[in-house]
């Protein structure tokens, strides 16, 4: 056994140069690469490695090998180099020294000789392992870093955009409370002046859409306390609010909702968060088939209420769903994109969940609150 080991490694010896040199030739090298030189160099190390666990156990060969690879993908890393080419070179000298040693003429120790190349071969595989495995390592520790700094970017951006917005929206809130109360003088002194209504609801939509931009700057409502909220009145009085503009889309409402059941919070919040379900309900059913219907249900599972507001609108395509709940997501040509991203922030302040669900039948928005014992 010692005689074949010896015959082998000194053959090895003795074509090294020309091995190399042939596999060097055959070897794939990035034009993007800034150490091209690298890849001869590893290859000869390899080599020094495959004639060294001629003579030495592989489990004490595997150490070195695993340092060698390591090396390699960071190389490879730094380069910006994927591992495919990597993998080919390996691929290509393992068959030009399997090849070279398959011609030696020894029919006496070819049982010694395949235990050898056994051995060559776990060195090979050890090499790919551990350099494709760290070299992934690597690539996932880059790409976290990377979505680490855009999501805390994003972060910061939002934080500069909620300390913009809230002074903006406080400036702007002064004189449309002037404007309100001069409204309602008008109203109470000429009772029988048309439009006035008209201004009167105009003003209070202005005054929920600019909420929304209010509520990302603030954990809590200042000012605010929380209350009792009855589900049933609370859907009976959006309903009420929302009668002309499901007249004029032709949509119809259905609702089991039950009547024993309250949940505690701030009401204009979650006034908020089902308005603004319902309206992107009704604005996607008015155009989209003849019988539109929007389905309000609640019910009890263990100590929350979930309420499902359910419509026959169009499927919600998988790649919005995943980001329907994200700041500046939307499909609307005028949207803001942070409709649905305010719910979702109102309800989470609430202890509660907000999930959306879509197919072919049916668009769901599935709200889970805590609920208060009676």
């Amino acid at each position: 056994m010692i005689k074949t080991k010896l015959h082998i490694y000194e053959n090895l010896e003795l074509h090294k140069e020309t091995l190399l040199e042939r596999w060097d030739k055959k070897a794939l090298k990035s034009p993007t690469d800034p150490n091209p030189e690298r890849v001869l160099l590893n290859g000869e190390t390899m080599f020094l490695f495959l004639q060294e666990s001629i003579m030495t156990p592989i489990d004490k060969m595997e150490p070195k090998i695993e340092r060698l690879a390591k090396r390699v993908a960071e190389e490879r890393v730094q380069a910006g180099i994927n591992m495919g080419d990597f993998i080919y070179n390996v691929s290509m000298g393992r068959t030009e020294i399997f090849n070279h040693l398959f011609k030696i003429d020894d029919n006496e120790n070819r049982e010694h000789i395949q235990v050898i190349f056994e051995n060559m071969n776990q060195c090979f595989d050890q090499f790919m392992f551990h350099a494709v495995n760290h070299y992934a390592k690597l690539k996932d520790r880059i790409i976290e870093e990377k979505n680490s700094f855009i999501n805390q970017s994003h972060k910061d951006r939002l934080t500069l955009l909620g300390q913009m917005t809230s002074s903006f929206i406080h400036e702007f809130r002064n004189p449309l409370t002037s404007i309100q109360g001069f409204v309602q003088l008008l109203r109470s002194d000429y009772k029988n002046v048309p439009y006035l209504d008209i201004i009167a609801s105009e003003i209070e939509q202005l005054n929920f859409r600019i909420s929304q931009f209010l509520l990302l700057s603030k954990k809590e409502l200042i000012g605010k306390e929380k209350s009792t909220v009855f589900l049933h009145e609370l859907f009976e009085e959006l309903i009420t609010f929302l009668y002309p503009s499901l007249l004029s889309a032709k949509v119809e409402i259905e609702k089991e909702i039950l009547e024993d059941i309250t949940i505690y919070g701030y009401i204009d919040e979650l006034r908020q968060v089902f308005m603004n379900i319902l309206f992107n309900a009704i604005d996607v059913l008015q155009n989209h088939r003849k019988d539109p219907k929007i389905q309000i249900l609640t019910s009890k599972k263990e100590n929350n209420i979930v309420i499902e507001l359910t419509n026959n609108g169009p499927t919600i395509p998988p790649e919005l769903l995943r980001t329907i709940f994200e700041p500046f997501v939307t499909t609307k040509q005028l949207g803001t994109g942070l409709g649905l991203f305010v719910c979702k922030e109102i309800i989470e302040r609430h202890k509660g969940t907000l999930e959306c669900f879509s197919n072919e039948e049916e668009t769901t928005f599935r709200v889970m609150l805590p609920l208060i014992k009676q």
